[in-house]
């Protein structure tokens, strides 16, 4: 879709909702000095006006970073707050069209419905149910900028070690008792505090993990975001190696290059990175691991998944595994696991991320709720089907906004036994 064409829906659309909510505005100040009006309404729009500049900037500039970066969460923070707000007026704006209707279709004008139904509001409530609901939709309106102001200063890296042990009844003996790490969707260009990242590091070492895992997303969009935190990724090792894979920001997909070369060389330095960081990159390809004359195969795909890139190639990636006791898989896209892997292969156990829990969410004892489910079927945490195990990693970066409500990062470490 063409981009000035899909700005102007944008503009648009940010538009209506600001007329739509300037009604709360009014009716609040409408007993207000003439000063004080014109005030909050000149700042009210002003800022309208600045944010949609903004937007115009960041559309036409493509700038998804420093400046562009602050001015998408100053913006969707607006307009979700806004939204939230607008459900109160427009519950308001129903229930008066309902007595419009009654007095004017049903009475023919001549009923006194809507004044007698505001008049007794008054007497009992000492405020009309037309003013309770427009400042209801002002206050409301105000939740989720706190929850995601909080969601940015104390949820982002607010790292959560996340420990599940999985018995399977072909691990060999040599492997009883291995201990996983795994970390994904790092997404480094949305970092803005190194110290906290660095501390999820030491966490992670902390655990003493046999083998590391990462499942894709090291970037958002360009691999020189990686460049100021290759020193801090560099420090994740295990006994057994690191092992990493592609996610489906990885390729350079969503950012206009001035041609393929230079798209494909983007693609190159984010691979060199995972070398210079000591990551052992599986793009469609495996790694057999010996332990005492057992043998144990460590698969990666490329990004495969539904309406994203499939790039993976699962047949190639498990040539040579045949004589493995068994297969863990590195894919990063959890819906491959019910398209391609479960059913055609023998794979054990599969890592995934990609969804971040959407970063935001609840999750109290077994309870489980985010709006990843209603997109995706495996979203977080473990699932298993006929012996086949799923882990689906909350993800250890942000992408878009930057924070996390509800859905902390993760470091997932699992812990394999002989069932």
């Amino acid at each position: 879709m063409n981009t000035i064409f899909v700005l102007l829906i944008i503009l648009a659309f940010m538009l209506l909702i600001d007329l739509y909510f300037f009604q709360a505005i009014k009716t609040i100040i409408a007993d207000s000095s003439y000063l004080a009006k014109r005030i909050t309404t000149f700042t009210y729009w002003m800022f309208s006006f600045v944010l949609s500049v903004g937007v115009i900037y960041v559309f036409l500039m493509n700038d998804r970073h420093g400046l562009g970066r602050v001015i998408i969460l100053v913006a969707f923070g607006t307009v979700i707050s806004k939204i939230l707000g607008i459900l109160f007026l427009f519950f308001d704006d129903i229930r008066r069209g309902v007595i419009w209707l009654v007095d004017n279709v049903f009475y023919g004008g001549n009923s006194k419905v809507s004044d007698v139904a505001e008049s007794v509001t008054e007497k009992k409530e000492g405020i009309s149910r037309n003013e309770f609901l427009t400042k209801s939709a002002v206050i409301s309106s105000l939740v989720p900028l706190a929850a995601m102001s909080y969601g940015i200063i104390s949820g982002a890296h607010d790292y959560r070690i996340r420990k599940r042990v999985i018995k399977l009844p072909n691990l060999p003996s040599g492997f009883d008792g291995l201990r996983i790490a795994q970390i994904s969707d790092i997404h480094s260009g949305s970092f803005f505090n190194k110290t906290a990242v660095e501390g999820g590091v030491d966490m992670l070492l902390d655990q003493k993990p046999d083998v590391v895992f990462f499942t894709g997303d090291l970037v958002n969009e360009d691999s020189d975001e990686v460049k100021g935190y290759t020193e801090i990724f560099k420090r994740v090792k295990a006994p057994l190696g690191v092992y990493s894979t592609l996610g489906n920001h990885d390729y350079g997909d969503y950012k206009r290059w001035p041609s393929e070369k230079a798209k494909a060389a983007n693609l190159q330095k984010l691979k060199d990175a995972h070398a210079y960081m000591g990551w052992d990159l599986l793009n469609n390809e495996n790694r057999i691991l010996k332990e005492s004359g057992d043998s144990l195969a460590i698969v990666g795909v490329e990004n495969w998944g539904l309406g994203f890139k499939k790039a993976g190639d699962l047949s190639k990636a498990l040539n040579g595994t045949d004589e493995a006791a068994a297969k863990l898989l590195l894919s990063h896209d959890p819906s491959h696991w019910d398209a391609e892997v479960r059913p055609a292969s023998d794979v054990d156990i599969m890592f995934a991320g990609h969804t971040h829990g959407f970063q935001m969410g609840i999750e109290i004892g077994d309870f489980r709720w985010s709006p990843a489910q209603y997109r995706y079927k495996q979203w977080a945490d473990l699932y298993e089907n006929e012996g086949q195990y799923l882990y689906v990693n909350r993800g250890y970066g942000y992408i878009g906004y930057p924070g996390r409500i509800g859905m902390p990062p993760e470091i997932t470490i699992i812990e394999l036994k002989r069932g």
